[in-house]
This record gives structure tokens, sequence and C-alpha cells, in this order.
């Protein structure tokens, strides 16, 4: 979070300023250090948010005047995030968030070959066996997360689904501070999926993709690229107006964007 506190201190200075500014002038105002304000504006220039304008000067991006210009509806930034995201780790990704004591998924980007995991169980049971699940009762607190199984018992889908509570919440509890949480076939055999939560407001939240081969070393490096961009995906989703406690807008209906509520997808 301390990412996107900083990208949005920057942010608003490059918007204020029309007719651009310096990364001096930047410096001065947010008191970043020299290499974090270069990583800010390199993850800002890639989403768009921000253009160079000559050595060491920006204007506001073009997501950014499409989002003021359009009323704060910025979905079609976060639908070119996610696109971005879906092809820098070969894999289909989504965002899901834990709203109202269920698992539900708010934007996805998939295509020819980055399909979608097939629902074969409803999501909203299959939390325990999925890293969509798992990263989202990962960010509940014990009565948060026993309140959801006590609601849909933990089933054993495959021989790798972890069934038993006291193993899950293990699992859960002492991974290290950022890691990816995983699937590796618990959900369906076949199917690897990786998550990392996004969020830190009122509902938890995630970044998730899939991949349909149990394929561990490409999981790996996919779930390594998908936690560098996090970061620009929450961005994009707090600029959309979509991101921790703001009001949900439901992306355009075309090949690779998928509206929340359409389907019901199983991104594990």
């Amino acid at each position: 979070m301390e990412t996107i506190h900083r990208a949005l201190r920057v942010l608003e200075i490059v918007n204020r300023y029309s007719g651009g500014v310096s990364l001096a002038q930047v410096a001065r105002e947010t008191g970043l250090p020299q290499l974090a304000l270069a990583r800010v504006m390199e993850q800002l220039v890639r989403a768009n948010l921000a253009v160079p304008t000559g050595p060491g000067a920006y204007i506001a991006g073009r997501a950014l005047l499409l989002t003021e210009a359009a009323s704060g509806d910025g979905s079609g930034h976060l639908q070119e995030t996610l696109a971005w995201v879906r092809d820098a780790v070969g894999a289909a990704v989504y965002v899901a968030r834990y709203t109202d004591g269920e698992v539900c998924i708010t934007q996805y980007a998939d295509g020819p070959a980055t399909p979608l995991v097939e629902e074969w169980v409803d999501f909203r049971a299959a939390a325990h066996a999925s890293a969509v699940g798992k990263a989202l009762l990962a960010q509940l607190g014990p009565d948060g997360r026993k309140d959801h199984l006590s609601r849909h018992r933990a089933e054993r889908f495959t021989a790798h689904t972890l069934t038993r509570q006291e193993d899950l919440f293990r699992q859960l509890d002492t991974r290290r501070p950022g890691t990816p949480l995983l699937d590796l076939q618990e959900y369906a055999l076949g199917t690897v999926c990786a998550a990392v939560p996004i969020t830190s407001g009122p509902h938890a939240e995630c970044l998730a993709l899939s991949i349909p081969a149990p394929d561990p070393h490409r999981l790996v490096q996919a779930a390594r690229i998908l936690q560098s961009e996090a970061a620009a995906v929450l961005l994009a989703l707090i600029v959309a107006g979509t991101g921790p406690g703001g009001p949900r807008t439901a992306p355009q209906q075309e090949e690779g964007a998928g509206e929340p509520g359409s389907i019901l997808i199983t991104a594990t």
C-alpha cells in the first residue's frame, strides 16, 4: 500500500500542473527519494497515467484524462490494465472481492490463449480450495473465516484439497507477508492458480491468475509477475472508482472483458 500511496501523491501533483511538471518539483513536493520517485513514475507511465514531455518532465496521461472526461468512470483504463497484466503473466487474470459474506469475481481479462477456469463447482462454495478464496480468507479475522466455513463446508474436490479447518488456517497464517496464495490442483485437476491481496480497505480484495496446466515452474514465474503488477491494478481500481470503499462500475462487454454478475468464473 505504501507504493499506492506514493503513486497517488505523485499523480495528484502531475495532474495539478496542466503544462507539465519536472521531477525536481515533484520530488520537492513529495519528499520522495530519487529511486523511489523514479519507480513511481515508471509505473504511472506504463499505466498511461503520466506521459513524459521532455527530460525529467511529465504531464497527465491519456488514461487519467479519459477518466476525468467520463466523470470518473475509469473502467476502460482498468480493463486495459488487466489486459496488460494478462499478457504479461500469460494467463487469465481476475479481481475478486469478499462482499456480503461471499466471494465474488468483479473483473477479469481472458483471451483465446488464456482461457478462464471452467466452473464445475459454485465458486462461492470453493473458497477453501481456490487461490482467490484463500487470498480473501487470509484477510479476514478468525471469526470471519469460521463464519464463512460454517456456511460453506470445506468439501474435497481433488486429492489435493485441504478440508480440515486447522490445516487451512495454518496455511494462511504461516505464509510470509506478500507471498502469493496458491491453488495446486486443489479445485480442479490440471489447473494451478495464484492470488495476491490488493486492498487495505474494509473489504478484502485480491488479484489472481489461473493456468490450465499443472506446471509449477510456469506458475512460480507468473505469480512473481502478478505480484509485481498488483500495485498497478490496485491503482487502476482506485482511479476507476472501484477500489476499496468506492462504487463499482461494470466493464464493457467485449472480448476479454468481464462484466461483474454476468457469469461466476472460477478464478482459483
